[in-house]
C-alpha cells in the first residue's frame, strides 16, 4: 500500500470523529424553538399580543439563566386570524417545518379544538393558554398531549352561576352564547350548574361573531322573564350585546365568561362596558407586590409603550402564558430532551413552581391536564379601559 493511501485511511476516522463533534456542537448551540398559534390580527389581536408578551418575558428570564437544556429559547409566532383551518395549517407548519419543541395555543376554542387531534396523533405537546373549552384537555385521547394553564368552561360556568346568585339574586337567567363550539361547551356547563340547583333558565339564544344587532335575541329573553344574562362571546359580539341592551333600555345584570377581556371591549361597548362582570385568572393591580411587581417591571422595560394598567390589558393572557412557559421549561428539563413523549412525562414530573397566578403543586397528572382551578378565578370589570377586580 502506498504511503499516501495509508495516511488517508488513518486520517479518515479522525476526520469523521471531528466532524461528528462539530455537528454536536452546532446542534447544542441551535435555539430551542417554541411555537405560538394565536389571533394576532383583528378584533382580538390584543389577546395574541398579551400571550406573546407573557411568553417573551418568561423566555427572557429562562435565557438569562442559560436557556433550556443549555440552549437559548426562541419564540416563533403564527396568526390564526381566529380561523380553525388557518390555525391547523399554522400548527402543522410550526411542528413539521420549523420543528418547534412545544406548541402554544391562543384565544379561540374552535381553533384549539382543530389542533388537538393533530397534537395527539403526532404525540406532540400542545399547551393551551387562553381557550377554555372543556374538551380541549378532556378530549378522550388514550395518550393526551394537550395541557392547559387557563380557565376551564365547565368550572367557569359553575363559578358564573354562583356569582349571579350571590351578587344579583339571580333566579331565572337567560343565556346568550356565541354560535360555535365554545358556546356549545358553555351551554353544557351552564345547564349542569343550573340543574344542580334546581334552577330554570329563560332561554338560550345564539349570536354570530359578526352580528351587529342582538335586539331580537335579547327581546326574546326579556319576554321570557330573564332576570340576568349569562354571556359567552368574544370582544366584538359582547360589545354589540351591550349596545343592543342600550338601544332596548333594558338594564339587566350581565355575568360573562372572559371573552370581553380579549381586545378593545371597553372602546367598542361604550360607557356601559363596566356593567359587564367577567371572570379572569389574574389581573394586575395598583401597588402590585411580589412576582407580579417583578413581571410588571419587566414588561415596562421590554415594552416601553406600557405605562399603566390599561396598557397590560388583558393581563390574563400575559399571566397564563408566563406561567405556562416556565412550567414547560421545567417539563423539558425533566424530560432531558425535546422528544414529545418524554416532555409529556416531564409535565407530570413537575413537583412545584412559584408562578404569577399561584404556587403550583404537582399541577399535572395523567388524570389532570389543567393547572388552574376555580379557586384561582377572580371577577373583574372594565373601568376607564382597565380591568379592575370587583370587591366581593
Amino acid at each position: 500500500m502506498r504511503l499516501t493511501t495509508r495516511i488517508k485511511h488513518w486520517f479518515l476516522p479522525l476526520a469523521a470523529t471531528g466532524l461528528f463533534s462539530l455537528t454536536g456542537l452546532v446542534q447544542a448551540e441551535d435555539p430551542l424553538k417554541i411555537g405560538l398559534v394565536a389571533a394576532l390580527s383583528g378584533q382580538s389581536a390584543k389577546s395574541g399580543e398579551a400571550i406573546t408578551r407573557g411568553l417573551t418575558i418568561a423566555i427572557d428570564e429562562i435565557n438569562a439563566k442559560g436557556g433550556i437544556l443549555g440552549r437559548k429559547v426562541e419564540l416563533l409566532r403564527r396568526d390564526d386570524e381566529s380561523n380553525p383551518n388557518k390555525g391547523l395549517l399554522a400548527a402543522r407548519e410550526l411542528i413539521q417545518r420549523e420543528e418547534v419543541a412545544v406548541l402554544f395555543g391562543g384565544l379561540d376554542t374552535p381553533v384549539s379544538l382543530a389542533i388537538v387531534p393533530l397534537a395527539n396523533s403526532m404525540k406532540f405537546p400542545f399547551m393551551a393558554v387562553w381557550a377554555a373549552g372543556t374538551p380541549i384537555t378532556q378530549n378522550g385521547a388514550d395518550e393526551n398531549y394537550v395541557f392547559r394553564v387557563s380557565a376551564v368552561d365547565e368550572l367557569v360556568d359553575e363559578a358564573l352561576v354562583q356569582y349571579g346568585i350571590d351578587e344579583f339574586g339571580m333566579e331565572k337567567p337567560g343565556m346568550i352564547l356565541i354560535n360555535n363550539p365554545w358556546g356549545e361547551s358553555n351551554e353544557k356547563g351552564f345547564r349542569k350548574a343550573l340543574e344542580s340547583r334546581d334552577m330554570e333558565w329563560a332561554g338560550i339564544e345564539r349570536v354570530e361573531g359578526n352580528d351587529i344587532d342582538m335586539v331580537p335575541q335579547l327581546s326574546r329573553l326579556k319576554d321570557a322573564g330573564a332576570d340576568s344574562l349569562l354571556m359567552v362571546a368574544n370582544v366584538a359580539p359582547s360589545a354589540q350585546i351591550v349596545k343592543s341592551l342600550d338601544r332596548m333600555g333594558w338594564d339587566v345584570p350581565i355575568i360573562s365568561h372572559w371573552g370581553p377581556a380579549g381586545g378593545r371591549f371597553s372602546e367598542l361597548a361604550g360607557e356601559n362596558a363596566a356593567k359587564v362582570h367577567f371572570i379572569q385568572t389574574f389581573t394586575f393591580v395598583e401597588d402590585q407586590q411580589g412576582k407580579g411587581a417583578d413581571v410588571m417591571a419587566a414588561l415596562k422595560k421590554r415594552y416601553p409603550e406600557i405605562q399603566d394598567l390599561a396598557d397590560v390589558t388583558p393581563a390574563v393572557g400575559i399571566a397564563n402564558a408566563y406561567d405556562a412557559m416556565h412550567l414547560t421549561a421545567l417539563a423539558i428539563e425533566n424530560a432531558g430532551s425535546t422528544d414529545g413523549a418524554a416532555i409529556r412525562k416531564g409535565y407530570y414530573a413537575i413537583t412545584e413552581h412559584d408562578g404569577l397566578i399561584k404556587n403550583y403543586l404537582k399541577p399535572f397528572s395523567p388524570d389532570q391536564h389543567d393547572a388552574v382551578g376555580p379557586e384561582d378565578y377572580v371577577f373583574t370589570h372594565f373601568v376607564d379601559g382597565r380591568i379592575i377586580p370587583l370587591d366581593r
